[in-house]
């Protein structure tokens, strides 16, 4: 089978390697206006050569589609599946007449998406062969769009279990014990919640310089700057080291389309508290892998965070079952069998 990904921005962190493991055995092309580099990842170039939000890319998505379309005239895919809405519109226009089908992930779909957004998602849907949703919260928002339940299959993000692994090196720390917040989205909760942790640090990975600065801000009004560490974006490579040198990690975001950094954490063995939304209710056993937190309640995460750091058995045993539920349900190996399963069906 020759499957042809398409991607208008910056690769999801699982794609390569899911990539990877469905070229064992068929022939894959990534798409991409990124520069983003590997075997099999083609660059399409469509406007200015930096990563561009998807309403700034909605005006370059014409070149992006025909640069798809002359590759495509030369060798045909048997089918495309396409990342975000944008990279939806990309790919139907681009195999219009080739009657290749196309199926759709958008990721980062949720309720309060723009109504203009919404219209355009509700059409690729309904014109996609297979919508792929990420979690069964997205299941239902899609059906609730008026795509066809008979359309939409339940795939999971992976993670890349070599990489994300218990055993392996580790950032440097010092005598406190550590949370971590990966993503700057729902951290203020995390810098409150060292009020009542006295003796732990937070490390914040993410972020551009407004929230960081943001961040920081909150951090010294609460009085616990000395105990906040923001390090702005860490790339991917290092966040194995990162959430090894961890006791906690914490992901907060009030809506959760993918739920990658929980996946990477628990891969690692590094108990989750994670907020109660989208794909964090798939993937966080509620006090079995990790714990879910509704955003309503802080006084919640503090008292999971304190649960945690005081009881080292329970945080042993919870890194356990976690780093067995990623391997054994979230590996990209699994997850590149179920992409594969939906693409035979879909061109049958």
């Amino acid at each position: 089978m020759d499957i042809a990904i398409v991607s208008a921005h910056e690769l999801t962190p699982d794609t390569p390697a899911i990539a990877r493991e469905l070229a064992r055995g068929h022939r894959v092309t990534v798409y991409t206006r990124s520069k983003a580099k590997g075997t099999g990842v083609e660059h399409v170039p469509a406007g200015p050569d930096v990563e561009l939000s998807e309403s700034d890319l909605l005006p370059y998505i014409s070149d992006f589609s025909a640069g798809l379309r002359r590759r495509w005239a030369k060798n045909r895919p048997d089918i495309i599946h396409a990342h975000s809405w944008t990279s939806g519109l990309a790919a139907i226009a681009g195999s219009e007449g080739l009657g290749v089908p196309v199926t759709q992930t958008f990721h980062a779909h949720d309720t309060e998406t723009p109504a203009p957004v919404r219209r355009l998602e509700c059409a690729i849907g309904r014109r996609a062969r297979a919508v792929i949703a990420t979690c069964a919260d997205e299941e239902s928002e899609l059906i609730r769009m008026g795509v066809p339940r008979r359309n939409i299959s339940v795939v999971p993000h992976g993670v890349d279990i070599e990489r994300f692994r218990r055993q392996g090196p580790a950032f440097p720390r010092g005598e406190r014990p550590r949370l971590l917040h990966v993503g700057h989205i729902g951290a203020a909760s995390a810098v409150d919640a060292l009020l009542t942790v006295p003796e732990a640090e937070l490390v914040i990975a993410g972020g551009d310089d407004l929230s960081i600065e943001r961040l920081r801000v909150r951090a010294t009004d609460r009085g616990v700057a000395d105990r906040v560490e923001l390090l702005g974006m860490v790339p991917h490579t290092a966040m194995p080291k990162l959430m090894r040198s961890a006791d906690l990690v914490l992901t907060l975001p009030p809506a959760v389309p993918t739920g990658t950094a929980a996946l990477e954490a628990m891969a690692c063995g590094i108990p989750v508290i994670a907020s109660a939304a989208g794909a964090h209710l798939d993937s966080v056993v509620d006090g079995v892998t990790g714990f879910l937190i509704r955003p309503d309640r802080p006084g919640e995460l503090s008292g999971r965070i304190r649960q945690l750091l005081g009881d080292p058995t329970l945080r042993t045993a919870i890194g356990y079952a976690a780093a067995d539920r990623a391997r054994s349900r979230y590996s990209v190996e699994r997850i590149s069998m179920e992409l594969l399963r939906v693409y035979e069906k879909t061109c049958a």
